[in-house]
């Protein structure tokens, strides 16, 4: 175990009993904590106008801009956590890869990874050579965020080994990630290379955010949703484990007042001492029939899309795994009283699990309103 510096957000008791972490950590809460993914983004003209003649990958490499996207909508929404504005292509450019964000297409490779030899190419640019110096950009952003957030926690983020291994082998977005899912059966050895090394590049981004200050992590696999169980349990989930093996065995140490009740062997005068971990978050699209796998790569809590209700979705994981979810999307663009009668029912089947987020069921589309995120925060924290 890692015991994270004295000065960390969650190790100086700045974050650790805030609404968020204690929900991640299964603790269920008065008031339901609520972030949106894609918070920080084009629903905001703050962030448009900020973006003006900036490319995404360079935003995300600026530490003042991606510390004051990060904060924007953590000021205009009043959510209960930032989420670390970046791409999850970054530590991919980090490591020597030539990708960029193409507007309007997404993530776009110079050279596809399709063969056994390309693999053997890639995994020369080797993960131990992402150091702190190669992510400063990302330790600074993470430093001026967080000083600025106080006792608002922030999410550290990166995509899962199958997301950035379906770009690398696409070349691109793809629909249904054909090529990714043949090399998976065609080469399985070359696939576990290419899914080892996609591992450790995205767990050295995640376990950046975090040593730097962020107070949870989110994985965020875009793409698993295209495979069955058996493939993502035989050829992704041990990658998934890997990746997490970068946070997980990052811990605190909280203290609580003297209870001599609780403990009679106790000094009633000595503050008890407990360690914990850092709180992880696995959410992907379209996974309903994962949920149960995607938790036990080693994640605390599982995101859930717009697809499955929440209820099920507790159900399946065995009434015992805190949830995160799941407003649709396109809820957002509807009448208030259709969205606020949706957002009340995620909310009573989210009760059955041990702890919930209220978050979406996926990214906040481009075209929404930011005042209904606005108010849609202050009728949560409401109830």
């Amino acid at each position: 175990m890692n015991t994270l510096d004295p000065s960390h957000p969650l190790s100086a008791a700045r974050t650790a009993s805030s609404r968020l972490v204690r929900a991640y950590q299964g603790v269920r809460q008065e008031v339901t904590p609520v972030w949106f993914m894609r918070q920080a983004g084009r629903s905001l003209p703050e962030y448009r106008e900020l973006r003006v003649g900036t490319r995404m990958l360079d935003a995300c490499l600026d530490p003042a801009l991606a510390s004051e996207i990060t904060l924007q909508p953590v000021r205009r929404h009043g959510v209960d956590a930032g989420i670390f504005f970046s791409d999850i292509v970054i530590p991919l450019r980090l490591a020597g890869v030539d990708v960029d964000i193409v507007p309007g297409k997404g993530p776009v490779l110079g050279s596809p990874v399709r063969t056994a030899d390309d693999v053997s190419r890639l995994t020369e640019l080797d993960p131990a050579s992402l150091t702190d110096e190669t992510f400063a950009p990302i330790i600074e952003a993470v430093r001026l965020t967080t000083a600025e957030l106080g006792d608002t926690p922030l999410i550290g983020f990166a995509g899962a080994p199958f997301t950035l291994a379906a770009y690398l082998v696409e070349g691109g977005p793809s629909k249904d990630h054909i090529r990714a899912r043949t090399m998976m059966h065609a080469d399985p050895i070359a696939w576990a290379r290419l899914m080892d090394w996609t591992a450790d590049v995205t767990g050295a981004f995640l376990r950046t955010q975090v040593v730097a200050g962020a107070s949870a992590a989110q994985l965020f696999d875009s793409w698993a949703g295209s495979l069955s169980l058996h493939d993502y349990a035989t050829h992704v989930a041990p990658a998934s484990t890997r990746a997490l093996s970068h946070v997980r065995d990052l811990t605190y140490v909280v203290t609580h007042a003297p209870d001599a009740a609780a403990d009679a062997d106790a000094r009633a005068d000595e503050p008890q001492t407990e360690t914990r971990n850092v709180p992880i978050v696995h959410f992907g699209v379209g996974t309903g029939e994962l949920l149960k796998a995607m938790h036990e790569v080693g994640a605390d809590v599982v995101g859930v899309d717009y697809r499955i209700p929440l209820d099920e979705a507790s159900r399946r994981l065995g009434h015992v795994v805190p949830i995160q979810g799941n407003v649709d999307p396109a809820m957002l663009a509807a009448p208030w009283k259709v969205l606020q009668a949706h957002v009340l029912d995620v909310l009573e089947r989210g009760a059955d699990a041990p702890a919930h987020v209220l978050n979406l069921g996926h990214g906040v589309p481009p075209e929404t309103d930011p005042d209904v995120l606005t108010r849609l925060v202050g009728f949560v924290h409401g109830l």
